[in-house]
């Protein structure tokens, strides 16, 4: 494979991250993130097409590690046909859990909490794996920055009306939506408003970590949901293992109050561990994984891999 020449994608909703691999150099590249109210492979294929613009570099192979992939976007012979002109040979695509997983862990067995806009928990031990989670913002992701972003719009909104106590996340929500009593019609009509609501989640964790109670309790909520999906992820996987690995990555763990209530979550059976890598590791690693690999499954493949 190290003579293959790598464009590993790492497509999340607030930006996607880009790595050129040619077996002699590295290139990292950043992008606007996914648009989940479009179709995605026509995003990636203009990403590639950039990358190479940019870049003067030529590609084998195409590996995407991509947030909440579906069974319908998750055609790699689709995508292959977009870029083929231009000169890549195969695609490789996988959910964005599978990717994070390789990033932080690699070929060992353990949980990955990936959490950023939305969240996914994957799970794999001796002989079987484990998605926990992972269904977006109507749905699910509990406990990621959409979640503490709704929280804390929720939390405003409350001190607004005199249903609940006063924080210095009103001063976040002002600073974007002078008048509160449109923000809510703001929102509805802006197609950007899942990154929007989660862009809050940095404001929660500041306040959080500064001491404001009502960002405390989000970040104390979210982590007992995200630490919750862990747990589950992991029952479903272990076999005879006296401790079970876990990483915690993406920006919503950059909250020191989020972070350490997590781990205390856990509880003792479980170790929070340090992550080898970020998503965009796990991306360019997908190149790497066979269909005998643990993972093998989880990753759809076109052309001369």
């Amino acid at each position: 494979m190290n003579a293959r020449r790598v464009l590993a994608i790492d497509a999340g909703q607030s930006d996607i991250k880009v790595r050129v691999d040619d077996g002699t150099r590295r290139e990292d590249l950043t992008f606007r993130g996914i648009h989940t109210g479009i179709p995605l492979l026509p995003q990636l294929a203009d990403v590639v097409r950039e990358t190479l613009a940019r870049t003067g570099t030529d590609l084998d192979v195409v590996t995407a590690g991509i947030s909440g992939l579906t069974d319908r976007d998750a055609d790699a012979d689709a995508l292959l046909a977009l870029v083929h002109a231009d000169g890549v040979q195969a695609t490789m695509l996988a959910h964005d859990s599978t990717t994070s997983f390789l990033g932080a862990l690699g070929d060992r067995h353990g949980a990955v909490v990936a959490a950023g806009t939305g969240v996914v928990t994957l799970a794999v031990g001796e002989t079987e794996t484990a998605r926990v989670d992972g269904w977006g913002w109507i749905m699910g992701d509990a406990g990621s920055g959409y979640w503490i972003g709704r929280a804390a719009l929720d939390a405003v909104m409350r001190a607004y009306d005199g249903r609940g106590p006063a924080t210095v996340l009103t001063e976040a929500a002002l600073s974007r939506w002078p008048d509160l009593t449109q923000a809510y019609m703001a929102l509805q009509a802006d197609h950007d408003r899942v990154r929007v609501v989660a862009s809050l989640a940095r404001e929660v964790a500041a306040a959080a970590d500064a001491g404001d109670a009502v960002a405390q309790d989000i970040s104390r909520r979210a982590a007992h949901e995200l630490a919750s999906s862990a747990r589950t992820a992991v029952r479903r996987v272990r076999t005879d293992e006296p401790a079970f690995d876990v990483c915690a990555i993406g920006g919503v763990f950059a909250s020191r109050t989020l972070h350490d209530a997590f781990e205390s979550e856990l509880g003792e059976d479980l170790r929070l561990v340090s992550p080898r890598g970020v998503g965009i590791d796990g991306a360019l690693a997908l190149a790497e994984i066979t269909p005998a690999h643990p993972l093998g499954a989880a990753v759809h493949r076109a052309g001369a891999i």
